[in-house]
């Protein structure tokens, strides 16, 4: 069950429906089951009355699909009524996994396709829905959250989009630039943190850490990411560093200035546990520049959490750190595709973010707060607790 009870003391806001789009519907599957079997045990004093109509169900998916013609073309189509419904549409813009056919070709889905398809499915939602969610873990075009000369401002006009379409709230994690919420200022934005559940899975996947300034080490691998650093040191009590960038603003290679060099600030990693905290990995050459570096200066284990592990050059690099003896771990969520290689590496630790989404979207269906689900201060540090007396209570 979920912790906060309040939800027995409140109506849903209106009939529950999640669409998983085809990019997002193992993630979805999870999320289904949790809600089923949280409502199935819940009992409520008003449950006979037409405000819980289809409050207990065996699923709270709603049909729907994105077929596409031969030219490529496609359109959005929901097998079942949402009328009423308060409608929640999860969509996974890096699935790059789906294909389509192009007049014979195949074409492998990107983020400008899943992004039509979510626009498709909101479409054909008509306005009947009585509010609609859109849960989109990885931002669409959040890497482009600002102007530098004549560029197009993309992320701002995909949320400026969706809420001209009818979307009242828009649920991302660990947003490029949470910034970009000023696109749209009078509709919900979230951008969550992954936090909690970081330390959860490293405490399950690891049982020999001493979580103490003397003995662990929190890093930003860049000037960016220093917010999320602090957050993350300052709930365990740890020390906390950070590399900035040194780049070549004379060259641009594959769209950007290439690094020359990673340069630390911060107290002594020697003999250390550190964990790099960052929002994404790309190609991972960055972060494990970073893991090198740390363990030039003698660290001891280095664990690399970020939120999404998108590893678009493949696991070579990482799988020759892990040899190399330059990381030990790796965490990444399941908020974006991850392929079956991914899961069966040595150095993988899976994050699984079902249950999580499934509490956000248990607690807005009834039109709760959430800001206990935001700042998961107590149960992160009940977590360590719980640890420091499995492993090293006399």
């Amino acid at each position: 069950m979920p912790r906060d009870e309040r939800h027995t003391q409140t109506i849903p806001y209106g009939t529950l429906g999640i669409v998983p789009l085809a990019s997002c519907s193992e993630l979805g599957k999870k999320v289904n089951n949790y809600l089923v079997d949280w409502r199935e045990q819940r009992d409520h004093e008003d449950e006979s009355t037409l405000a819980f109509s289809g409050y207990k169900r065996d699923s709270y998916i709603v049909s729907a699909s994105t077929p596409r013609f031969g030219s490529g073309e496609g359109k959005g189509v929901l097998n079942d009524s949402v009328r009423g419904y308060d409608l929640y549409i999860m969509v996974d813009v890096c699935n790059y996994s789906l294909e389509y056919s192009l007049c014979g070709y195949k074409n492998h889905m990107s983020p400008d396709d899943h992004y039509a398809d979510l626009k498709r499915v909101i479409a054909a939602a008509g306005g009947k829905a009585r509010r609609i969610t859109v849960i989109m873990p990885f931002l669409y075009e959040s890497r482009q959250h600002k102007r530098s000369g004549r560029e197009s401002l993309d992320c701002a006009l995909a949320l400026k989009e969706l809420t001209d379409m009818g979307v009242d709230n828009i649920i991302t994690f660990d947003a490029h630039d949470p910034r970009v919420q000023n696109a749209i200022p009078l509709k919900g934005f979230e951008s969550v943190s992954a936090t909690y559940q970081f330390i959860k899975y490293l405490l399950l996947g690891v049982d020999d850490l001493h979580i103490d300034s003397d003995h662990m080490m929190v890093i930003s691998p860049d000037e960016g990411g220093m917010g999320r650093a602090v957050y993350f040191a300052n709930v365990l009590g740890l020390d906390m560093g950070m590399f900035y960038k040194r780049r070549d603003y004379t060259k641009i290679v594959n769209g950007r200035n290439p690094i020359v060099a990673h340069e630390f600030l911060g107290s002594n990693v020697e003999g250390k546990d550190v964990v790099i905290i960052d929002d994404m990995i790309s190609s991972g050459e960055s972060m494990i520049d970073v893991a090198a570096e740390l363990k030039r200066r003698k660290a001891k284990r280095v664990f690399c959490a970020t939120t999404f592990g998108l590893f678009t050059n493949g696991f070579k690099k990482f799988d020759e750190a892990y040899e190399n003896g330059v990381i030990d771990r790796v965490l990444t969520t399941n908020l974006v595709y991850q392929p079956e290689e991914l899961l069966s590496k040595p150095w993988y630790i899976n994050v699984d973010m079902s249950k999580y989404i499934a509490l956000l979207i248990d607690t807005l269906n009834h039109d709760s707060s959430i800001s206990n689900l935001l700042s998961p201060v107590e149960r992160i540090q009940q977590r360590v607790k719980e640890y420091n007396e499995t492993h090293y209570s006399k």
